[in-house]
């Protein structure tokens, strides 16, 4: 394709007004060299990839980016707020990681300088790179590393993901100035690709002791990143500004604005007419929309995240396998690929995409057989319809119907509508009580197990150990991010036997082992793997030239993140 003319026309003045965790570690692609700037598809396992390329350009200092989130967090403090795919956006503004996913897969120091295992990988030890200061002009030292990883460790929702994996003493231990050494309860040959998450975002010790005093600073965060936080209104709009001082190269635009618009047609709507610069979304029609557009820079994957309606087995009536197997058998699967997926994402069955080496081609998501439903719940209700669903205070069936609640995430009309179509399956067995709530409120009630059936998105780690956090049995409690609260010990020794082996094979037999386990209770209903874009304008360039110290070209876009350090405007 030929060379695009940039337009320099903007419009300004559009109002923002929007109503808004997965600790997901994130995985996905963006290619980019240093000759050429990708503008076009890139990243998604689909078969319309594109790329159109453009002659070279000199980055230009100055401008404000606009940036459309799905929607907003309750904090932005690593620490102790649970960060969904926009607070990593956010997050990843203003504070850096430990470690990096490299342009090819790999996992590089960032912050760190190196990361170095013990024999049985039960430690591992890693070292700091000398000079870096935090906006505030603390400095970048081991105290600091083992302040933010005890604070994480203690609280009460981000350290439902560390508790469990480390002891209760001595998991983070200075060796000298720059040298700290994390202990692990399980040996873990694949460990540092955490230190690319929340777990390895680093802010500063000065900021979390204020914080702590004042939690309304968990809104203002304090890191090392390209950017420093300037304000903040909730559901409305956070400014980052640019730190003249950034350790990893300049940076070129004054500063980023993120808001939060939770309907995809209104985010669509205010990209379209210039009101932002640039979005993430996971909406199949504005994702159409979007690849139709041959001036914007849209950078897809579907590799890192999958979509299901998610089971809580530990509440009546879910508690009975029988109850969850009629659930998939009466999912109008098919129907919703039709008339959500629109033909753009891909069915899922399981957690891995088909190109993965993990990926079990002989497990199947059961749906549309609503007939295959009805003997089951006469099964249960015959024996167990008096059975009281806590969460509805009523008996579990009703008329020879289960009754059940569904939470989804609003307002959004494409959500709405996705609704009203999985209803219209299950009411063949099923009495179906709607729940709407924002993102925030999702995660929180979930983590309570304050559900029977949600529909969520999860998985795609950037290694498959770090999805252990949502399936081993010690993850389950009163707060859980077991979030289906299902515990089976086969499995947890196919997950914890695949994280210290190096031999291939044997990581692909357990996780294919895995993937028909979690089919065979009946927790998750699969339904595609989750397509996300982060889309440009045409004059936003830049993006994917993200490089190490020493020059290693890392990946810009992870599903629904994008790093901004390199990003620049042609105004």
């Amino acid at each position: 394709m030929g060379i695009k003319e940039r337009s320099t026309q903007r419009r300004r003045g559009v109002a923002f007004a929007a109503a808004a965790l997965s600790l997901a570690l994130i995985a996905g692609a963006c290619s980019s060299d240093s000759d050429t700037e990708p503008v076009g598809t890139t990243g998604a396992s689909t078969d319309d990839t594109t790329t159109v390329t453009e002659v070279a350009a000199t980055p230009v200092d100055g401008g404000t980016l606009r940036y459309g989130l799905e929607a907003d967090v309750d904090g932005l403090n690593p620490t102790t707020s649970a960060f969904s795919a926009p607070g990593y956006v956010m997050g990843h503004a203003v504070f850096d990681t430990l470690a990096r996913v490299a342009e090819d897969g790999s996992i590089v120091p960032y912050l760190a300088e190196s990361f170095t295992p013990s024999a049985d990988f039960k430690s591992w030890t890693v070292k700091l790179r000398p000079g870096i200061k935090f906006h505030d002009g603390a400095d970048l030292n081991a105290d600091a590393v083992v302040k933010a990883f005890l604070l994480q460790q203690g609280a009460a929702l981000v350290g439902l993901a560390v508790r469990p994996f480390y002891p209760e003493t001595d998991a983070a231990v200075k060796i000298d100035d720059l040298t700290v050494q994390f202990n692990q309860l399980d040996a873990n040959q694949y460990w540092p690709s955490a230190l690319t998450s929340q777990l390895g975002m680093m802010p500063s010790p000065l900021w979390l002791d204020a914080a702590a005093a004042d939690p309304t600073l968990n809104q203002k965060p304090v890191g090392t990143g390209p950017f420093m936080f300037d304000s903040r209104t909730a559901d409305n709009v956070t400014r980052f500004v640019k730190n003249p001082s950034y350790w990893n190269g300049s940076v070129h635009l004054d500063a980023v604005e993120f808001y939060p618009v939770p309907d995809s047609a209104d985010l669509l709507d205010l990209f379209n007419n210039d009101g932002l610069d640039a979005l993430h979304t996971t909406d199949q029609t504005a994702i159409k929309d979007l690849k139709d557009n041959g001036t914007v820079t849209n950078l897809l994957d579907d590799t890192a995240e999958e979509s299901f309606q998610m089971i809580n087995s530990q509440n009546p009536p879910f508690d009975d396998v029988r109850v969850r197997q009629a659930l998939a058998y009466a999912t109008p699967k098919a129907k919703i690929l039709e008339l959500i997926g629109l033909g753009v994402s891909r069915p899922a069955d399981q957690m891995f995409t088909p190109e993965s080496p993990f990926f079990n081609p002989a497990v199947k998501q059961d749906a549309d057989e609503p007939d295959k439903a009805l003997p089951l719940v006469a099964a249960y209700c015959a024996e167990k319809g008096t059975t009281i669903n806590p969460l509805l205070n009523k008996p579990t069936c009703t008329d020879g119907k289960v009754n059940m609640e569904y939470q989804f995430v609003g307002p959004s009309v494409v959500g709405l509508r996705t609704t009203e179509i999985f209803e219209e399956g299950w009411s063949v067995a099923f009495n179906i009580t709607r729940d709407e709530v924002n993102q925030q409120d999702h995660i929180q009630q979930n983590a309570l197990g304050q559900s029977n059936v949600i529909g969520w998105r999860q998985f795609g780690a950037i290694d498959p150990w770090a999805d252990s956090v949502w399936l081993l049995c010690r993850t389950v409690g009163p707060i859980s991010l077991n979030w289906p609260r299902y515990c089976d010990p086969a499995r947890d020794t196919l997950l914890l036997d695949a994280q210290n082996t190096d031999d291939p094979a044997k990581r692909s037999e357990n996780y294919k082992a895995l993937a028909q386990n979690m089919h065979d209770a009946y927790t998750y209903i699969f339904i595609n793997h989750t397509l996300w874009t982060n889309s440009f304008n045409e004059n936003v360039r830049g993006t994917c030239d993200i490089k190490t110290l020493e020059g290693v070209a890392l990946k810009c876009s992870n599903a629904g993140l994008t790093f901004l350090d390199t990003t620049w405007l042609d105004q």
